[in-house]
């Protein structure tokens, strides 16, 4: 497994991390998944306050037990859920967000967290106030470093201008190439490391049925499909290839996977196994379907 340095953090993370959102079963299931993570060498794991209400960081701080000063945990902070549970509210303040650190460091049974995100933003927040409670739980020890998770060009200047943010987690693969735009090359530049989410577009670059994507059709989702199993040889499976691409930007420190089986921790592990993208391959790739740009948010 590779590893990279996460921005301006002593954060080493793997270059495939970890989505904890998609864990199932029991815990003990969940734990012998991310267990055999970290043998095959993934020290990056990403859940968040919201997944499973909960319940996502719990079953994720007990699979870590015995094992957390090895691994480097992610979690998020910014969405509610609602007193009626349909749907999430946003709150950014620094009341909430210092109130929500602690309840995490519960769940997952740490007195620490590596990263801490911003679960989304945008730019009418009181973005001085949420960078304060960042810094102050930084002062205090109970987080190592902070980011944000979001795909809106004007939040992640405003916080690439005005906090020490180390990541940025935005949605880039080949069908979601908007990052390309006006965000990879700002975060290079300021060395704010990305992580990725989203990188095999729902499976459909894989494995599932072509539909509709984003502004894609389910024509050109076809398309870009197989072109990416075409490429795929004896050196490279089409989740490698898939991968290989986001991982092509220099900008990407980490693809941040949703693993559920055995069968698809294999797979993402060996991306580091493979070679990466010739220059031809990944002008073949780019120019199998358009890139679009962000429409809002700019």
């Amino acid at each position: 497994m590779k590893y990279n340095l996460l921005g301006k953090s002593s954060l080493w993370v793997s270059e495939v991390g970890f989505g904890c959102m998609s864990l199932q079963g029991d815990d003990g299931e969940n734990a012998a998944l991310i267990h055999q993570a970290f043998g095959s060498g993934i020290n990056f794991f990403d859940t968040a306050d919201i997944y499973q209400k909960g319940e996502n960081e719990l079953t994720v701080g007990k699979a870590l037990k015995g094992i957390r000063q090895k691994v480097i945990l992610a979690t998020k902070v910014g969405n509610v859920w609602k007193n009626d549970g349909d749907g999430l509210d946003w709150n950014p303040s620094k009341a909430h967000i210092r109130q929500s650190v602690d309840e995490s460091l519960r769940r997952l049974q740490t007195d620490y967290i590596d990263l801490y995100q911003l679960h989304g933003g945008t730019i009418q927040d009181n973005i001085a106030e949420t960078i304060e409670a960042f810094e102050i739980l930084k002062q205090q020890g109970k987080i190592r470093y902070y980011g944000i998770s979001s795909i809106r060009p004007n939040v992640i200047r405003e916080y690439v201008a005005s906090s020490s943010i180390v990541s940025v987690m935005m949605q880039y693969s080949l069908l979601d190439r908007r990052p390309e735009e006006a965000c990879l090359d700002l975060l290079a530049q300021h060395n704010v490391g990305v992580l990725v989410r989203g990188s095999l577009a729902k499976g459909l670059l894989v494995d599932k049925p072509a539909i509709e994507y984003l502004t894609h059709s389910s024509a050109d989702v076809e398309k870009a499909r197989l072109v990416v199993h075409r490429m795929s040889n004896e050196r490279r499976e089409a989740t490698e290839t898939a991968l290989r691409f986001v991982l092509s930007s220099p900008a990407v420190k980490t693809v941040v996977v949703g693993i559920r089986t055995i069968e698809q921790l294999h797979r993402c592990v060996n991306v580091s196994n493979t070679p990466p993208l010739s220059d031809q391959e990944l002008q073949e790739l780019q120019n199998t379907v358009r890139a679009f740009t962000y429409e809002e948010h700019r």
